[in-house]
């Protein structure tokens, strides 16, 4: 908890350092954020799609298993 913690100080401090406004277009939304703010949004999405993949993935591993859990019990 504590290094979590001071992850998220270091991640506040960051974003405060970096407010520099930067435009940004994304299908034909516009304007501009901090761009601490920015890089912050790209991170989480970046980990949002990792995380969809990866339960994407082990669904599909459990479905294989199941499968032949099945296979062999006949």
């Amino acid at each position: 908890m504590v290094v979590g913690l001071l992850l998220l100080v270091l991640l506040i401090v960051f974003i405060a350092q970096n407010q520099v406004s930067v435009p940004l277009q994304y299908f034909g939304w516009s304007g501009s954020v901090g761009l601490g703010l920015a890089l912050f949004m790209s991170a989480v999405a970046g980990g949002l799609v990792i995380a969809i993949v990866g339960v994407a993935r082990i669904m599909q591993l459990r479905s294989t298993t199941a499968t032949q859990r099945k296979k062999l019990d006949h």
